[in-house]
């Protein structure tokens, strides 16, 4: 079967300059500011040098796992005459000549990977996706994501298709004073702006991605006369490759036997950057031999419509038992006294697995108990559904994507915190 063919587009292209005799180009890491970003990657690709952009903020120590896994040739910053100045770095690994970035992926999963991303691909996301928005030369996109996520790259790169620059929000709060026609937001970030009572009306577009939203937070949004687009899609994808369920053009969906959603296109990734048993860097491919990308989530395809339902890791077995995550995080957000909730797996010596919760309460001065807690589950879910940890936060941890990554609350369970539930069923 024919891979399908990259959307037709007037829009101008990503230039990246000529890689060396061996093909392959050098990468360098962007360590600057999210309003200098552009510019220091178009400075980048003009070298013929590969990019990544570095978290502008958190830990040296993360910065360092990430130069780690990354390998760059240079760390791109501002210099002191305030141009931009390459520091070389050694023990370097180019990168193939088709890689124009490297994004480090959320790390939801707790697995850190670096997804490489072709110019071919990077064209033909934007291409696809200002055409399906209708979004027209001149317009305006907000920037409110992280560039070092590819949701916040992409805002760019959209922006430039359309001759203009990404207006940069400084926070949630400064994206309902943005002057701008189109702009993509995380649910988290639409709450927010809805509690503010922000006048989302003004918004041509809300590209919503980066999680699945609820149907309440849609609902509200909707009755606030927000034109909301949701989004599907990863950092393999160039981000959102499905809009309102239904594929960008030259993007083909599939749902396997067991579920599993699989995507095809000239958006897909060109590889991963990965780390071997051996500690040597190695880049391997990410795509099967028919050009297909098998994805971590859940779905169902009706009529050519996409409806995600889950993940397939998240599905544990306990005790025998097949337990979705999915069943029991709607099963307790459902009791009165919780407003938000994420469930993970934790280690038991019975069972194998169980689940645990770490929620945020209605009232913080009377928190549900664990036992409150599995009780309502068992009244609604078979028992191995109930929680057998529970640990109440003030909020949930959540990365720059509003996602709330698995490692943080392995953390969180690990801790002491929380109480132990009856391992009797």
């Amino acid at each position: 079967m024919p891979l399908p063919e990259p959307p037709q587009s007037r829009l101008p292209p990503v230039h990246l300059g000529p890689a060396d005799a061996g093909g392959r180009r050098p990468l360098h890491a962007l360590a600057v500011a999210r309003t200098e970003v552009a510019d220091a990657l178009e400075a980048t690709w003009a070298r013929g040098a590969a990019a990544t952009v570095l978290p502008e903020d958190g830990p040296a120590t993360e910065r360092q796992a990430l130069l780690e896994l990354l390998r760059p040739a240079a760390v791109v910053s501002r210099g002191p005459s305030g141009t931009l100045a390459r520091t070389p770095l050694a023990g370097a690994v180019p990168v193939d000549g088709d890689v124009a970035v490297l994004v480090t992926t959320s790390g939801s999963t707790g697995v850190r990977k670096a997804v490489a991303l072709s110019i071919t691909a990077l064209d033909a996301s934007v291409a696809a996706s200002l055409a399906r928005l209708d979004a027209r030369p001149g317009e305006r996109w907000g920037l409110a994501l992280p560039t070092h996520h590819v949701a916040g790259l992409s805002v760019l790169l959209r922006a430039r298709a359309l001759g203009r620059r990404a207006s940069v929000a400084a926070d949630t709060t400064a994206v309902a004073d943005l002057e701008v026609d189109h702009v993509a937001l995380v649910p988290t970030q639409l709450a927010d702006l809805l509690d503010l009572g922000a006048d989302l009306r003004r918004f041509r577009t809300i590209l919503l991605g980066g999680a699945r939203p609820d149907r309440e937070l849609l609902a509200r949004a909707a009755a606030a006369g927000a034109r909301i687009v949701v989004s599907y899609g990863m950092t393999e994808t160039v981000g959102g490759c499905v809009y309102d369920g239904v594929p960008l053009d030259g993007v083909e969906v599939a749902v396997t036997g067991a579920g599993r959603i699989r995507v095809r296109g000239p958006v897909l990734l060109h590889g991963y950057r990965t780390r071997g048993e051996d500690g040597r860097i190695r880049d391997v491919p990410g795509v099967d031999a028919d050009g297909w990308f098998t994805t971590s989530d859940v779905g169902e395809l009706h009529d050519g419509e996409l409806t995600v339902t889950g993940r397939s890791d998240e599905v544990l077995v306990s005790g025998g038992v097949n337990v979705p995550l999915a069943a029991v995080r709607a099963a307790i957000a459902s009791h009165p006294g919780v407003t938000q909730v994420a469930v993970t797996a934790i280690p038991d010596a019975r069972f194998g697995e169980v689940p645990a919760a770490v929620v945020v309460a209605a009232d913080p001065a009377v928190p549900p108990t664990l036992e409150a807690l599995r009780t309502h589950v068992k009244d609604r879910a078979p028992a191995a559904y109930a929680p057998r940890r529970l640990v109440v936060v003030a909020a949930l941890p959540r990365d720059g994507l509003g996602k709330v990554p698995r490692a943080a609350l392995d953390r969180l369970l690990s801790s002491g915190g929380g109480a132990a539930g009856d391992p009797s069923r």
